[in-house]
């Protein structure tokens, strides 16, 4: 568990610089682009390795305590909601009408994501890893709203969304059939 928590945490922060005011911009200023990006990135990478290190190792350990049962329709509700968490990811790299509606799309995909696994799961590894990022991703889509951070150019047409639909498509079929499976627990 602590491996987990320690995880969140360098990943979270990672993620969070950005927020603090004038952090970035002083940041930029004293390491230049690059150095400031290794600022996000590294903590963020080290915290990925972090969780999947503590994930793996809580999984099924006498402390992932079963807090709640979930409710009936919950594993169907989250095959819909990962469904739109890859599309909402995948609309980020295009311009679309679904990015342009969103706002922040690869936020609000983490948001659906972390919803979708903590509705379906009911142990205390869930509640840390998918409630520490639900939390997560709802201070920083406020956060950005705060900041007002800029948008990219809205869409001219539906190709971006058309884009963004058949990679989630193609990212969740990956994910149902194959990728989920790879990470210890498969879904069919």
């Amino acid at each position: 568990m602590v491996w987990l928590i320690l995880g969140l945490i360098f990943f979270i922060g990672g993620h969070l610089i950005p927020s603090v005011p004038g952090l970035r911009d002083k940041l930029i200023a004293r390491f230049g682009l690059n150095g400031y990006a290794g600022f996000v990135a590294l903590p963020s990478l080290i915290g990925m390795i972090l969780i999947v290190v503590g994930t793996s190792a809580f999984r099924g350990a006498p402390g992932d305590i079963k807090l709640w049962t979930p409710p009936a329709g919950a594993r169907h509700l989250s095959f819909v909601l990962m469904f739109i968490a890859f599309v909402l990811f995948a609309a980020a790299n295009f311009p679309s009408k679904i990015r342009d509606a969103v706002k922040h799309p690869q936020v609000t995909a983490l948001a659906v994501w972390a919803l979708a696994h903590l509705i379906s799961n009911g142990d205390l590894l869930a509640l840390l890893l998918f409630g520490g990022l639900l939390l997560f991703a709802i201070f920083d889509r406020i956060s950005l709203a705060v900041r007002r951070v800029p948008l990219r150019a809205p869409a001219t047409g539906f190709g971006g969304d058309i884009k963004a639909i058949v990679v989630g498509a193609i990212l969740w079929i990956a994910t149902v059939f194959w990728l989920h499976g790879l990470a210890g627990a498969p879904l069919l």
